[in-house]
């Protein structure tokens, strides 16, 4: 079962990225806002099924301890939405994909890489995160801009890619990776609160409350986030909600939410994690293909050889478990 599940986040997780792209091209300055309403409000929505159906327990004192890697978390997403205006998918994806090669970063600076990744083991996971890096930093310098417009003039849209367009990606990929690497501290102390309060028996059932309860705590803040853009967009600036236009945003945050709980239940199998989490983490391969497909973006053979290594530093990590 842990195979399809983590097919499945694959799958939705590359297909949020396209419907995300699809919902934030164009010429409306205010379509990565429309894009964090869609969100808050699928969030929204499964928080509440949460919390009213399942029976997760999500109070103030969680809400607001998880508070700043929920704010990383948005911030990271809203700013890889602006990106998605001025880069490639091919491009931006496997940037924001990036961020498991800075938490492997972090731990290796602070002392928290996993104790038993040791001898060549610990040199491959070090490998790998130089792949990732320099296949990030490749992506912004392998191309001259007289191919990159001979590139672009065969392709079905023009993209403003410049060092600025790169650095909203990279950005997306620093906050992600701050927020990923507080996760784990934040959780370990929501589920010792959890034991010191006697919530439950033990410190796995904790954990699992910890992280329902997180999650559901993040899914209101983002719908929060969403109530605060509606009303700058919408009330404030007179911007419109059209139906069609907003669809795609919709169908993103929707896919979003399913790989995410997909996500979840194919790492609960312990015992197949190390072969789920490669797996998943390759999701962006999947989003250079769909934006080949459906987008018609046309890319150098430097691009993908820069986008291959990056994958196959994604994947290594992901094989760590990192």
């Amino acid at each position: 079962m842990w195979f399809w599940l983590a097919l499945i986040a694959l799958l939705c997780w590359s297909g949020s990225d396209l419907f995300s792209k699809i919902g934030c091209r164009g010429e409306d300055k205010f379509a990565h806002l429309k894009m964090v309403i869609a969100v808050g409000v699928v969030m929204g929505l499964h928080a509440a099924f949460e919390i009213f159906v399942n029976g997760t327990q999500v109070t103030w004192n969680v809400i607001f301890t998880y508070l700043p890697v929920s704010i990383l978390y948005i911030l990271s997403m809203t700013l890889g939405y602006v990106g998605l205006r001025y880069i490639e998918l091919s491009i931006s994806s496997p940037i924001c994909n990036s961020s498991g090669a800075l938490v492997a970063v972090l731990c290796l600076l602070t002392g928290t890489l996993d104790d038993s990744i040791e001898g060549a083991m610990r040199w491959a996971v070090i490998g790998a995160v130089a792949l990732v890096c320099i296949g990030v930093i490749g992506l912004g310098v392998v191309e001259s801009r007289e191919l990159r417009r001979a590139r672009q003039e065969a392709s079905n849209y023009r993209y403003a890619k410049s060092w600025l367009a790169i650095c909203l990606p990279v950005a997306y990929c620093l906050l992600d990776a701050a927020g990923t690497f507080a996760d784990s501290l934040v959780l370990e102390r929501l589920g010792q609160q959890a034991l010191d309060a006697g919530m439950f028996a033990t410190m796995e059932e904790c954990s699992d409350y910890a992280a329902s309860a997180a999650n559901c705590a993040y899914e209101l803040t983002f719908l929060f986030a969403a109530v605060c853009c509606f009303v700058y967009v919408v009330l404030i600036r007179k911007q419109k909600l059209v139906a069609r236009q907003e669809a795609p945003k919709y169908l993103g945050a929707a896919f979003e939410t399913a790989g995410q709980f997909a996500y979840i239940f194919a790492l609960s199998d312990t015992a197949h994690v190390a072969l789920a989490a490669p797996i998943i983490s390759a999701y962006c391969v999947a989003s250079v293909v769909w934006s080949r497909i459906f987008l018609k973006e046309k890319l150098s053979w430097k691009h993908y050889a820069m986008i291959a290594l990056v994958v196959v530093g994604i994947v290594t990590l992901g094989i760590f478990d990192i």
